[in-house]
């Protein structure tokens, strides 16, 4: 199991390399391909789509097929997908290659997730979500390594693509690693079939924990997309101090998940959820604390993103635990599915907000969220009459 592990450790990197590749590159490709800026949405739109689809559908193909067969074969297809998009020479092949990328990208990640709830502790899960952040930090620098030498975008996404087309190959050697995690597994805790969605509804429960993660992923992409914009219009900061103290919450929310994951097995998951959202909204009342200086709010902006770090962790790790073993792999694909619906859709809601009132309310929008989050997982607990430690 330690071998898989480390296997899947890498797979974790994996997952968070795709992620922030194109938003290094759009500058670039937009310019090369001479299509309006706002069609970046087109690509990542598609993306996100597939993503929430192969996620909904993740229970079916991991019972037919196993968590290990539908991780290679899911990488598989971001390998093809990022190699296709280093040979696309039009805007619609961008889009073209979108579709592949999304479906891999969101059968691997409710795959992957369940997989580490099953076997293995909070404290990996923690840990493993950190990993997932070196890879999202990662792939900017390897697309900007590229894009010095003569606007190499298309190197940039080959790059990434042949380091996918590396660990798929691990990944369909280690197959029979995951066969045998799964033949550990108690006879009463095998799944008969996969679930139906319309008995998936019916779980006490259910519907507190898809929208808290709903809300939770709402706080986590709105602080990723909007962050710079706050800084410079509301706090005065110039173009480039604004992008540079961006990533603070990024950087507390990987921070954290580094640190929390010593504690995670101590503490249990319901404790590290509390523990998670009470520091984060200690970070948002310093950001809404009225003072000229902006060195209060850029250490809210790192507080708040290092109470986020656990809470995503611990409510995927949670799941076998509150739902049962033989629903959890149905669960996560839709907590899958309702996270990148909060992520894709929540962020340019706030868009609309700022752009008719004032972009002043970001803090706001994330501390409502981030209660309905913290409300609805409580909810959730005080439903069941088996809660997490």
């Amino acid at each position: 199991m330690t071998l898989l592990l480390c296997i899947i450790y890498i797979g974790f990197i994996s997952l968070g390399l795709p992620d922030s590749l194109f938003g290094t590159a759009w500058p670039t490709l937009q310019g090369q391909f001479g299509v309006p800026l706002s069609w970046a949405g087109i690509v990542t739109m598609t993306i996100s789509g597939g993503t929430i689809l192969s996620a909904l559908l993740s229970d079916r193909l991991t019972y037919r097929f196993g968590a290990g067969k539908v991780t290679a074969v899911s990488v598989l297809m971001t390998a093809a997908a990022l190699i296709g998009f280093s040979h696309a020479s039009a805007f619609w092949m961008l889009v073209l290659f979108a579709v592949p990328l999304g479906l891999g990208a969101g059968a691997v990640d409710a795959a992957l997730n369940n997989f580490v709830a099953l076997h293995y502790s909070s404290r990996h899960m923690s840990w493993l979500h950190c990993f997932w952040g070196v890879g999202a930090s990662m792939s900017p620098y390897v697309m900007g390594f590229w894009l010095e030498r003569d606007l190499r975008w298309d190197r940039g996404y080959l790059t990434v693509g042949l380091a996918q087309l590396v660990l798929t190959v691990l990944l369909f050697a280690s197959l029979p690693l995951w066969k045998k995690a799964n033949r550990n597994e108690k006879p009463e805790e095998a799944r008969t079939a996969p679930k139906k969605l319309k008995d998936l509804f019916r779980l006490r429960g259910i519907f507190a924990v898809l929208f808290s993660f709903l809300a939770y992923c709402t706080v986590e992409a709105t602080a990723f997309a909007w962050t710079s914009t706050y800084l410079v219009k509301e706090r005065a900061l110039s173009v480039e101090d604004a992008a540079r103290y961006a990533s603070l919450f990024y950087l507390g929310m990987t921070l954290s998940r580094l640190l929390t994951g010593f504690v995670a097995d101590r503490l249990g998951d319901r404790k590290m959820i509390r523990l998670g959202y009470t520091v984060c909204f200690a970070g948002l009342a310093l950001i809404l604390i009225p003072v000229k200086t902006p060195l209060l709010c850029l250490m809210g902006l790192f507080i708040a993103g290092f109470g986020c770090g656990p809470v995503y962790p611990a409510v995927i790790h949670s799941t076998p635990d509150v739902f049962g073993r033989e629903n959890s792999q149905a669960v996560v694909g839709v907590q899958m599915a309702f996270a990148y619906t909060g992520s894709t859709f929540m962020p340019p809601v706030f868009g609309l907000l700022a752009n008719h009132i004032s972009v002043g309310l970001f803090p706001w929008y994330l501390l409502l969220f981030a209660a309905l989050g913290f409300v609805l997982t409580e909810a959730l607990n005080r439903s069941r009459k088996t809660t997490v430690a």
